[in-house]
Order: C-alpha cells, then sequence, then structure tokens
C-alpha cells in the first residue's frame, strides 16, 4: 500500500517542486539585487529554505525563502552596518524565533491589525519600486525612497541617448518588457500552461533578446563554485551585538519575519483541505533556517505567499515539493551557474517592480473600509512613514495608532441621569467601558444628584469598570448617605468576585 502511495504522490510533488523552483528562480536573485546583496546570496536563502526549512516546517505546503517583504530592511542594515553584519543579526533573530516557536509563542505573532500588515506591505512594494526603476536603467538605488523618487528624472535623463546619456534605456526596455510580459501573461494564460510562472517567462524573453542582440548591459553575477559565495559567520562578529542597534535590528527582523511567515501559512491553509499548519513548529522551523542563513552570510527567510500559492495551484499535497523545489535550486547553481550569468540584471529588476506594484493592494485598502475609516487611515498612514522614513518607524507608528484606536474605544462612556417613575428615585445609566479617563465627567454627574436621592446604577450596559470608578461611587453613596441619599448599585452581570466586594461595601446598597 505504501508503495502504491508513493507511486501516486511522487509524480505530483515532483511536477509541483518543478513550477515552485521555475518561479522561486528569479525571485530569489531579484530579491537579492534588491537587497542589496549579491543575487548568489538569494539563491543560497531558497536552498536553505526548501532543503531545511521545508523539511521541519509546520507548514507542509508553504514554501520558504528570501521575500520582498524584508528587502527594504536587508538593503538598509546592508547600508549602515555593512554586509558582514547581517549574519550575527540574522542568528539572533532565527534564535529568537526558535525559542518563540519552542514556548508556543505562534499565535502572539499572528495579533497584528490587518491594517498595519497590508500598510507595511504597500510601504515596502512602493519602496521597492522607487529602487528597482533605477536598477532597470542599469544604475544603482539610493539610501532612501525620497532620494530614489527625487533622483529618478536624473537617472532616467542620463539614460536616454537623445539627451546625451548613455545606453541605460536598452536595459530600461528590457525590464519594461519583463514588466508587460508577466502582466499579459497572467491576463491571458492558457489554461494548459497555468503552471508556467509570468516572471520566468519575462526573465527567459528578456535574456534571449539581450543575447541575440548582443546588447551591452548588466547581467547577473554568480560565481562559478557556490562555495564561493558563502562567508562564514565569523565568531568575533558577535561581540558587536552589543551594539544596540544591531539588537534592535534583530528583534524587528524576527517579528516581521514571523508575523509575515504566519500570516502567509494561515493563507495557505485557505487554499486546500488538507494538513492544517502548526504555527509553533512553523515558527521553530523559520528559526533553524535564518540562523543557518546567518552563519551562511545569506539572506533572511520568511514563508512567501507567491511560491505557496503556486505549490497549493500545482497540486502538492505533502512538504516533498517544497524539499525538492531547494533540490533544483542547488542544481541549477552547480551545474548550470553560466545561465544565470547571462540574465539582465534589468529584466530581474522588472520583476521587483511588478511584484513591489502587487505589493500595494488597493483592494484590501478597499476592504478596510468595512470597519470603518480608522484602519484605512492606519493603511496609510503605516505606508506614508515607511516611505519617507524607515520600516521599523513606520511599523511602530501603525501599532501605536492602532493601540490608540484601542484605547479611545476602551474609554468611551455614555452617563445620563434619568427621573425614575417612583418619586424621589433616579437612575444612573452607565454604556460603555468606565475606566479611570472618566472618573472627571462621572464625578460631575454626581454632583448634580439632588440630596434625598436614591440612585440606582445597573451595570449591566458596561463592558468594564475599573477600581477607580467603582470607588468613586462607592465614596460619594458613603459621603451622601448622611444626606439622606442611597447608592444601589445593581451588579447583574458582573463576575462573582466584584459582587462580593460590592455586597460588603458600607452605606452601599446592593440589588442583583
Amino acid at each position: 500500500m505504501r508503495a502504491v502511495q508513493w507511486k501516486v504522490v511522487l509524480p505530483r510533488e515532483l511536477l509541483a517542486s518543478v513550477v515552485v523552483f521555475l518561479v522561486a528562480l528569479p525571485l530569489c536573485m531579484g530579491i537579492a539585487i534588491a537587497s542589496g546583496m549579491p543575487p548568489a546570496k538569494g539563491l543560497i536563502t531558497g536552498i536553505i529554505g526548501g532543503l531545511v526549512v521545508g523539511w521541519l516546517a509546520g507548514s507542509p505546503l508553504q514554501v520558504s525563502g528570501p521575500a520582498a517583504g524584508l528587502a527594504v530592511l536587508v538593503f538598509e542594515l546592508v547600508r549602515q552596518h555593512g554586509m558582514a553584519m547581517l549574519g550575527p543579526i540574522l542568528l539572533l533573530a532565527g534564535f529568537l524565533q526558535l525559542l518563540a516557536g519552542r514556548f508556543r509563542l505562534g499565535c502572539w505573532f499572528r495579533v497584528t491589525a490587518p491594517a498595519v500588515v497590508y500598510g507595511m506591505l504597500a510601504g515596502i512594494g512602493v519602496l521597492i519600486v522607487l529602487s528597482q526603476l533605477h536598477v532597470m536603467l542599469d544604475g544603482s538605488p539610493k539610501p532612501s525612497g525620497l532620494d530614489n523618487l527625487a533622483g529618478f528624472p536624473a537617472a532616467l535623463a542620463g539614460a536616454l541617448p537623445t539627451m546625451g546619456g548613455g545606453l541605460g534605456w536598452q536595459a530600461g526596455l528590457l525590464g519594461l518588457s519583463t514588466i508587460v510580459v508577466m502582466w499579459l501573461w497572467e491576463k491571458c494564460r492558457p489554461q494548459a500552461l497555468r503552471f508556467v510562472p509570468g516572471a520566468l517567462l519575462g526573465v527567459g524573453l528578456a535574456t534571449v533578446a539581450s543575447l541575440l542582440l548582443a546588447l551591452p548591459v548588466k547581467r547577473v553575477e554568480v560565481p562559478a563554485n557556490l562555495a564561493e559565495a558563502i562567508d562564514w559567520l565569523r565568531p568575533s562578529d558577535l561581540l558587536n551585538l552589543a551594539d544596540p542597534a544591531l539588537l534592535v535590528a534583530a528583534f524587528a527582523v524576527a517579528f516581521i519575519a514571523s508575523a509575515e511567515t504566519l500570516l502567509s501559512a494561515a493563507a495557505v491553509d485557505r487554499m486546500h483541505n488538507g494538513q492544517r499548519s502548526d504555527f509553533d513548529r512553523e515558527l521553530s522551523a523559520q528559526g533553524v533556517g535564518n540562523m543557518l542563513c546567518g552563519l551562511l552570510g545569506a539572506l533572511p527567510m520568511t514563508g512567501v505567499i507567491v511560491r505557496s500559492s503556486a505549490n497549493v495551484q500545482a497540486g502538492a499535497t505533502t512538504r516533498l515539493s517544497a524539499i525538492f523545489h531547494g533540490v533544483w535550486l542547488l542544481a541549477f547553481v552547480l551545474l548550470l551557474s553560466s545561465v544565470l550569468q547571462s540574465i539582465p540584471v534589468a529584466s530581474l529588476a522588472g520583476v521587483l517592480v511588478y511584484t513591489g506594484v502587487k505589493l500595494v493592494d488597493l483592494k484590501a485598502f478597499r476592504g478596510l473600509g468595512r470597519y470603518g475609516r480608522m484602519p484605512m487611515f492606519t493603511y496609510g498612514v503605516t505606508a506614508l512613514a515607511i516611505i519617507f522614513s524607515d520600516l521599523l518607524t513606520g511599523v511602530l507608528i501603525g501599532f501605536g495608532l492602532t493601540l490608540a484606536k484601542l484605547a479611545w474605544k476602551a474609554s468611551r462612556l455614555k452617563i445620563s441621569l434619568v427621573d425614575l417613575p417612583r418619586d424621589g428615585e433616579m437612575e444612573l445609566r452607565l454604556t460603555g467601558a468606565a475606566t479611570f479617563l472618566k472618573v472627571p465627567a462621572l464625578t460631575q454627574v454626581l454632583g448634580t444628584i439632588p440630596a434625598g436621592a436614591t440612585v440606582h446604577v445597573p451595570l449591566s450596559h458596561l463592558s468594564y469598570i475599573d477600581h477607580a470608578c467603582l470607588e468613586l461611587l462607592e465614596e460619594w453613596g458613603r459621603a451622601n448617605e448622611s444626606k439622606g441619599s442611597k447608592l444601589v448599585i445593581e451588579a447583574r452581570g458582573l463576575k462573582r468576585r466584584l459582587e462580593g466586594r460590592l455586597r460588603t461595601t458600607a452605606g452601599v446598597g446592593s440589588a442583583g
């Protein structure tokens, strides 16, 4: 029976793995270039993501590798601290992920407001587009998104021969043609060829055209021996983790990579009816993968939705497909590195521009409108903060807005004083959350109650009442008892421990 199952499963997994490999190949190299790293670094991460993380993963159909969502952060880290410091950062980030998985904290990384996540991806997408437009012209990206935007007119003028520039226009046409091919393939792809990725088709056609026309454009630099691309972590580099900036960077990488991975895993679960994801195991596997990437000097990895969705759509049902895609990446780099060296860098930049535009998900932005204006505002502010400052600042601002919204909602309290049909009796109606922030307003209303009144305070409409408000009511009841006033707190709906406290409070009646 087992042999029969293998005969059925193995061909399907092999086919799916080839599809994932074809999707992953240009993305691994393109994301590395967008991160300011050699293309081989992205391929190493893709190989580890397949061979190691694919085997250990808690989400068997998810594919791991370098992610566009971390490209901006990695570019900034490499620019500020140098490529050598990425290893210690990844080693610590991976260790944090491993610990989080072991302590079963996976679900907590998913406690992230969708508006912040979508806004983060949109901001990253804009920054990728702004930087890769320069690469499409065979230029170099600037340090920030605003610098890339401001410098693009000059870069474009320098690429046009009519304005006395160089030959960057040829690279630009290759990048633009790659984007057009990917867009047309997505819109008009025949059903029989649905497994052929548009990125591979676009890069392949651009490469063939550049070779046939002998265009003098920049091409991918991949070492003939993969070992030459490995920069082993030096023990002395670990001492640099005493730098607070590197510690913050490690925590940022760990958090963003974990959140992106687990959100992707949840999305993959919705695409199939097979085994569900074990988020803690997935987090531990990602930690092991990132620690290995740190030791080898590669790019950070996450679970990635584009390759994962291609895996599911290609018919994969087990983790074998993800593992085999790593085997194909390794074999291609070892045996056909000369083919990779023929690929124009501008074509890979075109793939990243197309990917960056897709990250700005306007459909998700409109969908947030169903929950009010605040999520849309959070989306926009998070994205703009990332574009105008940096990734970590933008994410923190997004979280700050989310917490501010929660605090505002939690502090909303409607207070009204109503006369009851019975003479001398009133009702103090409280609706919402009675927190210490509403003590002044509650004090003001209590001050309007006439002497000798019996005031009923039903608490059934409160979602929460804190010690400050409860004590204010009790103190008012005690202070006005000598004036003939009485405060009756109707604790129906509150927890028993609160009811017991109310019953034993001197001078305050309790009902319910």
